[in-house]
């Protein structure tokens, strides 16, 4: 039988809960329909993920006003949380960073968020400012391959330049579930590492290495086809088995097929019916059935960083609800 060779299989994700969680401190409920995973990693996790808190905030749309506003509100309330766990305080002076390129729209949620921030420094170096609005200030480094800088460089020169208390880095992440796309916002108190998640990793931002706190505050807009076909297989299978089990629904007969949510089914197809329908890679691990299909997509180049189509509405729409949610959270009435 062929041997899979795995030396270099590499599924990157950004998202802490799409990690082994079971043996972590995890604090996980809901609020307002909205899932939420309040997580907390020690210095030797068995992630090796840095330490700190990570909160995920888990949703199902924004489009809407409705849940647009219930999204911002729980992202107010586990912000604060964070800035409480990171004993910041009120006066304390911040710097948002906006990671990413903004020539591509999937990792433009930095900029985009920048657009809606509150910027107040200018206005304390004249004295000129409500008491009610903290000290702001914003910094898009952009990319190396736009700058032919590192975006490192820059963040320590103007840290060391205006001497923040603590800094916000906002980015977009990468995901191993199409689920999760744009539908997960995830903060930690342990900084970031701009490009780890596309394999394109560069110097962490975090108190190490800057010195002042780093709360990182990002969105998964992209995932690799490894993760689209792999994930396109498990649903097959799911679908098969809701027809097995609803061959005879009348119901069902009278509905648009694109419109029956054949994840509701709990049964699972069993071993022999899997190997029928998919032969011996119906029987594989889900961890198995990724490595195979990197070692068949990653040689003829077709390993794709992927986005959706309407990615561009759901940055506008994000980079909205954080830079307002941030407003909310930084200024006093704000």
């Amino acid at each position: 039988m062929h041997e899979i060779d795995l030396s270099s299989f590499d599924l990157r994700t950004d998202l802490i809960i799409e990690n082994n969680i079971d043996n972590v401190k995890n604090n996980h409920y809901i609020d307002d329909d909205i899932e939420i995973s309040d997580i907390y990693l020690s210095e030797n996790n068995s992630l090796n993920k840095k330490e700190g808190k990570y909160i995920s905030i888990t949703f199902d749309d924004i489009t809407d006003s409705n849940n647009y506003q219930k999204v911002m509100g729980v992202f107010i309330k586990e912000f604060l949380k964070i800035l409480k766990y990171c004993k910041i305080k009120s006066k304390d002076k911040c710097l948002i960073i906006g990671l990413g390129n903004n020539k591509i729209i999937s990792d433009a949620l930095g900029s985009k968020t920048l657009e809606h921030i509150i910027v107040t420094r200018h206005l304390y170096l004249l004295n000129n400012v409500d008491e009610k609005y903290r000290n702001v200030a914003i910094l898009e480094p952009k990319v190396m391959g736009i700058t032919g800088i590192d975006s490192f460089e820059i963040i320590k020169n103007v840290v060391s330049e205006i001497k923040p208390d603590f800094i916000i880095a906002i980015d977009s992440l990468c995901a191993i579930n199409i689920k999760r796309l744009n539908k997960v916002i995830q903060i930690s108190s342990s900084g970031i590492t701009p490009g780890s998640g596309i394999g394109n990793t560069r110097t962490e931002l975090s108190i190490d290495t800057l010195g002042v706190p780093v709360i990182a505050v990002g969105v998964p807009t992209v995932v690799d086809s490894t993760v689209i076909v792999s994930n396109a297989i498990n649903y097959l299978m799911k679908k098969v088995s809701y027809l097995k089990k609803n061959i005879n629904n009348n119901k069902d007969k009278l509905k648009p097929i694109d419109s029956i949510n054949y994840l509701v089914n709990d049964n699972e197809l069993n071993d022999i019916e899997k190997k029928e329908l998919l032969g011996y890679i119906g029987l594989l691990k889900e961890n198995d059935l990724e490595q195979l299909i990197w070692e068949v997509l990653s040689p003829i180049d077709a390993n794709l960083i992927v986005t959706p189509k309407e990615i561009d509405f759901l940055i506008e729409k994000m980079g909205n609800l954080i830079g307002e949610g941030l407003n909310k959270s930084l200024h006093r009435e704000s």
